[in-house]
């Protein structure tokens, strides 16, 4: 399963939570898990305000290892995917895209050949680029700015992965037109990672699903059975039908 997960930020959303929600959807792993946010898409003119919350909060993250008690990011998995990482950040500056806040570098008193990359934050990125059609996988996250509700939708729509989403709104019927409309496997409303409880199914939708069922729940059990229907009857005569049966 190949994750993407967007989440679309409305003109009306409450600024306070979705920051603190997309700080632990972004970076929590160190982005290294299947239902990280990796794109956000900001709708009208919040997008001003929402990347100056969040270069201010990404300034407050304790990064650490993992013995360390209040770490809030650790390090990658390996040197190869920190380097991996590091090459989709150097892309989208050569692509154009506004670096405003640059992880690359770090070192983490006591562990500095340790593999770690600070939290990223891209601004101005357009579909085009290889950091939106891409999953990164690490610690960046990217802001698209979006005119409109239905820009919003039919960009997520025509992404080739379609794992999860969110929205993030005070409007009912916004939250609604999104759940309905959008083409991906696992939506969150005011969610910020669209888990779904466990006797609901896990997976995307396209190229982010293998195979013909998603994982748990009634989708789980389907795949390891086989239907048998038994109908009977216990009648005291039978006479002949010459029309489909009817439980009667």
């Amino acid at each position: 399963m190949f994750p993407m997960n967007h989440m679309v930020v409305m003109p009306d959303a409450d600024l306070a939570q979705t920051v603190e929600a997309l700080i632990g959807a972004a970076y929590g792993s160190a982005g290294e898990r299947c239902m990280a946010i990796s794109v956000v898409l900001a709708v009208g003119g919040i997008a001003d305000e929402l990347v100056t919350r969040l270069a201010a909060r990404i300034a407050s993250l304790k990064i650490g290892v993992g013995a360390q008690a209040d770490a809030e990011m650790g390090p990658l998995v390996t040197r190869q995917h920190l380097d991996k990482v590091s090459a989709y950040v150097a892309s989208g500056v050569e692509e154009g895209a506004t670096l405003l806040v640059d992880g690359r570098g770090y070192r983490h008193p006591g562990h500095e050949q340790g593999f770690f990359l600070a939290p990223c934050l891209f601004d101005h990125v357009t579909p085009s680029m290889r950091i939106y059609q891409e999953e990164i996988f690490g610690p960046v996250l990217s802001v698209v700015r979006v005119a409109d509700f239905d820009s919003a939708v039919s960009l997520i729509n025509d992404h080739q992965y379609a794992n999860g989403t969110s929205i993030f709104t005070r409007s009912g019927a916004a939250a609604r037109d999104f759940s309905h409309r959008i083409q991906v496997g696992m939506v969150g409303i005011n969610v910020p990672i669209p888990v779904p409880m466990a006797f609901h199914s896990f997976g995307g939708w396209k190229a982010s699903l293998f195979g013909d069922h998603h994982m748990h729940g009634a989708e789980g059990v389907r795949f390891y059975t086989r239907m048998k229907t038994v109908t009977s009857r216990w009648p005291e005569q039978l006479s002949a039908e010459f029309a489909m049966p009817t439980m009667r």
